[in-house]
């Protein structure tokens, strides 16, 4: 009986082929053909599952960006039972750092489409703003909990410290692609400005976790 073929998995490890080529030699250097080479199969059945290389960048974008997800839960609930605003945010920001293999290529990957679709049209068209914009809100949302419980100055205007806080990380991990500041560095310019949010914040007192 000849076996049944997961669809999904392929799909999966297409994608995946895709992000270890470009880790290596750059997105703007990445090929269907380059793809497949990587991923061991045929052009012809990346073209299959993916019509155009534009298609396989935003699955593969968003494919990062589940991962990136799953993995700010993990920090979360490394952190024990708590659930706090303080600890949901530093874990966000905290994967805007390089600070293992996945989470370099995830910010080479995404910040490699962002140029690009600045001057590519098709990539320009797609939704790329989706994700950055719902992390402002979700970003938003927390810090106005944490005014809520009197955990940070309720003056504070939510939505302009969650655009600060999301272009610091941004900047801070691009940094650490540079190799202009190391990973432990850029943690610590995050827990600073975290420790101005959250002044009585127990994550103030120098507790540095965060780099893995």
């Amino acid at each position: 009986m000849p076996k049944l073929v997961d669809h999904e998995e392929r799909r999966a490890h297409i994608i995946d082929a895709l992000l270890r080529a470009a880790a290596g030699s750059g997105l703007h250097a990445v090929t269907m053909r380059s793809v497949a080479i990587e991923a061991g199969v045929s052009v012809r059945l990346v073209q299959y599952y993916f019509d155009t290389k534009e298609q396989l960048l935003l699955a593969a974008l968003t494919r990062l960006a589940v991962r990136m997800g799953e993995r700010v839960r993990d920090r979360v609930r490394a952190t024990g039972s708590s659930t706090a605003p303080r600890d949901i945010i530093e874990a966000v920001l905290l994967e805007a750092v390089p600070t293992d293999e996945e989470s370099r290529t995830f910010h080479l990957v995404y910040t490699e489409y962002a140029v690009l679709s600045v001057t590519d049209p098709a990539l320009a068209g797609q939704s790329f703003l989706a994700a950055p914009n719902e992390m402002e809100d979700f970003l938003a949302g927390q810090l106005t909990a944490a005014q809520q419980a009197g955990d940070t100055d309720p003056h504070l205007d939510a939505r302009q410290e969650a655009v600060v806080l999301l272009a610091a990380s941004a900047g801070l991990g691009l940094s650490v692609l540079l190799g202009q500041r190391t990973a432990e560095d850029a943690v610590s310019v995050l827990h600073y400005h975290l420790g101005r949010l959250f002044p009585d914040s127990r994550a103030s007192e120098g507790r540095g976790r965060a780099v893995r």
